[in-house]
């Protein structure tokens, strides 16, 4: 009993820093598309009436977010193919976390993914926009997409941790979670 209750331990230890190479390894194929969860926040709430053109309404990086972001840029560059583009939602957690990440990168504004509070039609009508755009890509460098977690749930029905990142899956006309990176 002892030795099975040794290795059920050791499994489910292990099983994130497994799923975390096999993650690099997607990576280092280049061609994928990564959404990145912003990195650490204080709540992962935003006020009431917050405004996505102004960072002082909003929940932002907090001091350890901004150092988990720069390593997650540090270990993308170390340990992945080529990203050739990031595409952020514009709430300023995820533009901070794509900044401090990938400051050598370009970085862009990408529409779609801003997904609102509320706004159920259309965020319908951007997550069949980011479908499209993601069963499209075809680049040999890697995508990655910083955003909200709401966005990861609603596309791979999946959930990921502040600073997490869920490489994307296409099959057919549908996404999948290929793999993950826990930084």
């Amino acid at each position: 009993m002892a030795r099975l209750l040794v290795l059920f331990l050791l499994v489910t230890m292990c099983s994130p820093a497994l799923a975390t190479e096999a993650g690099w390894a997607l990576l280092r194929t280049g061609g994928q598309v990564v959404f990145l969860r912003h990195a650490d926040t204080p709540s992962a709430v935003d006020p009431a009436h917050f405004d996505l053109a102004e960072c002082s309404t909003q929940q932002n990086l907090s001091e350890r977010g901004g150092i988990q972001a720069r390593r997650i840029g540090a270990l993308f560059a170390a340990r992945a193919a080529p990203v050739d583009k990031v595409l952020t939602s514009a709430f300023c957690r995820c533009r901070d976390t794509a900044r401090l990440a990938f400051e050598h990168t370009p970085i862009e504004h990408y529409e779609p993914l801003d997904f609102l509070p509320g706004d159920e039609a259309g965020n319908e009508a951007k997550a069949r926009q980011l479908l499209d755009f993601i069963l499209s890509y075809s680049e040999s460098g890697n995508l990655v997409m910083v955003v909200n977690e709401d966005v990861i749930t609603r596309m791979v029905n999946a959930r990921a941790r502040e600073g997490e990142a869920v490489i994307v899956g296409r099959e057919g006309s549908s996404l999948r979670v290929a793999g993950r990176i826990a930084f």
